[in-house]
């Protein structure tokens, strides 16, 4: 019953010191070791019973592994914010205080100080906010990973650029910041993109100069890839290998039919083409800005 207890709330997990001081003898704890009760995942930390490890088990485990003051960090910590996939095959990721040294095999520790108030609870699990989760991220991801992560964060409201840029007030001198700058700093600022084209297409907008647009953006009911709402034209990443299918196919010439009837410019260009001939592909868009009377937009290029 008490090792039950224990387990319900800690995702199927208890450690060694946790059984003793709820009363268990080392001989009980022993027995059901060898009995197939409990199954030792880390040194002192087990999962209870014969099923398979619930989720978040594992995260549950490398904190009580970690011992007081760990908290899920970087990667692990962005995994429970579904900010960022995380396989299973990685080892969690913790962060502990400095003077914290455990080294519990299976797990990525990293010793490092945590203002109080970079810490949350989710899912009952001790893990970095948001904002902070992204800091520490920015010493492992690259600029296009780490832009994807910023602007999900930003769209589900989880981290504000306003947070983000007090984060590098409070930490001048950590490791990610120059990069977490950089970002917040991109034309335009990080933008969420959904496929490998609208990325593509990304790089090549800002590559170019043009400004001004909005990506993923709904104009008159529908959403379109990229956006000049002041202007009344869009620019649509095209074909099967951006949009799933036939249905979606046809579906995307009707939003094409109804924006053009409410007065809306949209321009198609395929993943294909941006693949493997950008320039003529960005040519052609800054062509039909000048010709369709937005040469002023199709000026402010840097070049």
């Amino acid at each position: 019953m008490v090792i039950s207890a224990l387990a319900s709330r800690q995702h199927g997990v208890v450690s060694r010191r946790q059984l003793l001081a709820a009363g268990l003898s080392r001989d009980a704890v022993t027995r059901r070791l060898s009995s197939g009760r409990l199954h030792e995942l880390h040194r002192g930390v087990y999962l209870v019973g014969h099923r398979a490890a619930p989720q978040h088990a594992h995260e549950a485990a490398a904190l009580l592994a970690g011992g007081e003051g760990a908290a899920l960090a970087r990667r692990s910590a962005a995994a429970l914010w579904e900010l960022l996939a995380y396989p299973a095959a990685l080892p969690v990721c913790i962060a502990v205080p400095p003077k914290r040294n455990p080294r519990p095999n299976g797990i990525e520790v990293h010793r490092t100080t945590i203002d109080p108030r970079d810490l949350r609870r989710r899912h009952g699990l001790r893990l970095t906010s948001p904002p902070r989760t992204i800091l520490d991220l920015a010493t492992v991801l690259d600029v296009d990973e780490l832009e994807r992560v910023i602007a999900e964060a930003r769209y589900r409201r989880l981290a504000s650029d306003t947070e983000l840029r007090r984060q590098i007030e409070r930490n001048p001198g950590r490791h990610g910041v120059s990069r977490l700058r950089m970002v917040l700093e991109l034309p335009g600022g990080p933008q969420r993109t959904r496929s490998p084209a609208e990325r593509r297409m990304l790089r090549l907008l800002r590559r170019t100069g043009l400004t001004g647009y909005e990506l993923n953006a709904k104009i008159h009911g529908h959403e379109v890839d990229v956006l000049w709402r002041d202007l009344g034209f869009a620019l649509e990443v095209d074909g099967f290998d951006a949009h799933a299918g036939r249905v979606a196919f046809e579906r995307d010439r009707l939003k094409i039919a109804v924006l053009k009837a409410r007065g809306v410019d949209v321009m198609p260009v395929t993943g294909r083409q941006l693949r493997e001939d950008p320039d003529a592909a960005i040519e052609r868009l800054v062509s039909a800005l000048r010709h369709g009377g937005y040469g002023g937009l199709a000026k402010r290029m840097n070049g």
